[in-house]
């Protein structure tokens, strides 16, 4: 892997002149010194909205999901809204640690780490809002495989939601196998820089052994490609299961076969954008700079743009076929002219706002390669894809072909509470996260310290001319 040729004309992928020491020093670093001020002020901030979260969904549990907003009309709300949202966010991981490794694409290992991290806190955010929105919590396992003594083996397999359960449980495991097995060797170089016994047992027990033999080189490579082959599907899978709690029904404006493709183009979209929000702060707070440089920033935002594109071809379909057919019942659908003067006018033009108009910024140079507009245009992607998933729901189902039954969906303190708490949970995660476990896969970034660090391509060069 190590062995290929890198053009010297290809921007260095670690900057700063490093040396194979240093990197282990960078990157242990987070973990062995003690956190600041700033790590303890957003954990405390965090851990408010979790608690509170927390607190809205043992009030569900106990009074029922009438506390939310839901009605008669509109039956799924912020819950399937959030989601949606929280395994889409999921997918830029698996898609920079999987496919890009079988692309041999060597810029992801700066990134895959928190990506893959990422992506397994934000299935856990997912996991939650089915189980609640059932209501009835204690028969969640019904969800499973069951004994036979409770009558047919499968709860109802035409059923969507049981596709989901299948859907996220795989996702969820081989995501945290492949994240587990590229930590490994990464555990057993804290393992042996540890100063206190405590922290050797612990990181002892995670390395499962690890010696650095060519052996275990040899297994890790070859299971890294196993599981990526593994994961690749998943990426597609995975979110097309998703689309068919939409498409499989026969409510207008959900009933698309264009769904599966729009669904995971808009899933990587707003991974990637959540990916950069995660990172560029990581970057600033870990002292990372030298590791995830401006050329890792630029080339996500090109990902960004590209899915961007996909998107946009999608949004620019439904509306137009939502038009041309030239059905009444088209006119209420999310992306219809009557969406974008409706009730819903606000969440229509957000959702065009923020997923079109502004990322298309990013065709720029001068903003792709901006720190604090690339920060800024992700987090207005991050909302714009909240509100796609709130328009699709909410907006679809507000007005059905009785206009008796037409009404407003409007979202209750607990619906507010229950996102935030999530949004909580997936930061004490991630801040844990980043503060025990290597934010870097520092054993990958050193097998390309001579093909694409600084130094050594400076050498190239000179050699060259």
């Amino acid at each position: 892997m190590s062995g290929h040729y890198e053009a010297p004309i290809r921007e260095p992928l670690i900057i700063g002149h490093k040396t194979y020491h240093d990197i282990t020093e960078d990157i242990a670093r987070p973990i062995e010194e003690r956190a600041g001020k700033l790590w303890w002020a957003s954990l405390y901030a965090a851990l408010v909205l979790f608690v509170y979260g927390f607190g809205c969904i043992a009030y569900t549990v106990g009074t029922g999901i009438g506390a939310w907003g839901l009605n008669r009309t509109i039956n799924w709300g912020w819950d399937i809204t959030n989601f949606v949202w929280w395994v889409g966010i999921g997918h830029a991981g698996t898609l920079i640690s999987a496919v890009l490794l079988l692309f041999r694409q060597r810029w992801r290992m700066s990134v895959n780490r928190s990506a893959e991290a990422m992506t397994i806190f934000a299935v856990c955010q997912a996991a939650i809002f089915p189980v609640i929105h059932m209501g009835r919590v204690w028969v969640g396992y019904w969800v499973f495989p069951l004994p036979n003594q409770f009558g047919t083996l499968w709860t109802n397999f035409n059923s969507p939601l049981l596709w989901d359960v299948f859907a996220i449980s795989t996702y969820f495991s081989v995501s945290v196998v492949f994240w587990f097995m590229g930590l490994i060797p990464d555990f057993a170089m804290i393992r042996d820089r540890a100063k206190t016994p405590f922290n050797k047992k612990i990181y002892t027990l995670l390395a499962f052994g690890w010696g650095g033999k060519a052996k275990h080189w040899q297994r890790f490579e070859e299971l890294s490609l196993v599981l990526a082959g593994l994961a690749t599907p998943l990426v597609f899978s995975v979110h097309t299961t998703v689309s068919f709690d939409f498409a499989t029904s026969v409510i207008k404006g959900w009933h698309s076969t264009i769904y599966p493709p729009y669904f995971v183009a808009g899933a990587i979209f707003s991974g990637f954008a959540m990916v950069q929000t995660l990172l560029l702060v990581a970057r600033k707070v870990c002292h990372l700079e030298d590791y995830i440089t401006m050329y890792h920033i630029e080339i996500m935002n090109i990902v960004i743009v590209v899915t961007g594109g996909m998107v946009t071809v999608a949004y620019a379909t439904e509306y137009f076929i939502g038009w041309y057919s030239g059905s009444r019942f088209e006119d209420f659908t999310y992306l219809s002219p009557g969406a974008a003067v409706g009730p819903y006018w606000w969440a229509f033009w957000a959702l065009i706002i923020c997923n079109l108009v502004v990322p298309a910024a990013f065709w720029f140079k001068k903003v792709r390669t901006n720190i604090f507009w690339t920060f800024i245009i992700a987090l207005i992607i991050n909302i714009g894809m909240w509100f796609e998933r709130f328009d699709i729901i909410v907006i679809n189902l507000s007005r059905d072909y009785l206009p008796s039954s037409w009404t407003m969906f409007k979202p209750t303190v607990i619906d507010v509470g229950v996102y935030l708490g999530t949004i909580g949970f997936f930061s004490v995660l991630f801040l844990l996260y980043a503060r025990t476990f290597p934010v870097i896969a520092q054993a990958e970034l050193k097998s390309i310290l001579k093909i694409s660090g600084e130094t050594y391509k400076a050498k190239e060069g000179d050699e060259h001319h």
